[in-house]
């Protein structure tokens, strides 16, 4: 944290556990705000996760279409999922590409990271992309139903525009796209072999 932030720093107090699942751990915490004055923040613990963004040799990439329970429809994202205990974002990133849609990849270049909802989860998302992909069988967990899909980056962008895509990490990469596209962004292209080897 920069010293130049001091000034809106909110500070722990207390904390009580709301919720301790399987996957998600919520708390109450009590902070003292920068005025000394004191606020409650609810927010929930995540493990992390990754997002792939598959392409394909012709330009194309791969796509889901999965039923997201909380909101009730049928999404349009890029293949995501969450990190397990102590595993590698690139280990996760290259489990859940094969896992999802029966891809995988011999290079990988890693954009960056993303925090979709700073309000109220630590949760983070690895964005991947993938290229050079060969396809096998799909390994999908117990429980998990989805579409794979191909679709041209000019697609993608219709869709964001007029809201068939609202996925926040999928709109994230289709910036990251568009800019790749008009080459002011670029991507540090590397061999799984040495990501592998690199740990």
């Amino acid at each position: 944290m920069h010293t130049k932030d001091q000034h809106l720093i909110e500070r722990k107090v207390d904390s009580e556990e709301l919720l301790k699942g399987s996957f998600l751990h919520a708390f109450r915490d009590t902070v003292q705000l920068p005025d000394g004055s004191m606020a409650t923040r609810e927010y929930v613990q995540h493990p992390g996760a990754v997002m792939v963004v598959p392409m394909l040799d012709d330009g194309r990439l791969v796509l889901e279409r999965q039923y997201r329970y909380p909101l009730h429809r049928v999404m349009i994202e890029f293949p995501a999922g969450k990190l397990d205990a102590g595993e590698s974002t690139f280990a996760c990133a290259q489990r859940e590409l094969l896992e999802e849609t029966g891809y995988s990849a011999t290079e990988w270049a890693r954009a960056g990271m993303l925090h979709p909802v700073i309000a109220y989860s630590t949760e983070f998302i690895d964005i991947w992309f993938a290229r050079g992909l060969s396809l096998g069988e799909r390994r999908l967990d117990a429980g998990e139903f989805l579409d794979v899909f191909t679709a041209t980056l000019p697609e993608l962008l219709e869709w964001c525009r007029d809201g068939q895509v609202t996925d926040g990490k999928t709109l994230t990469a289709a910036l990251w796209l568009q800019n790749l596209a008009w080459g002011t962004w670029a991507l540090d292209w590397q061999s799984a072999a040495a990501l592998t080897a690199a740990g």
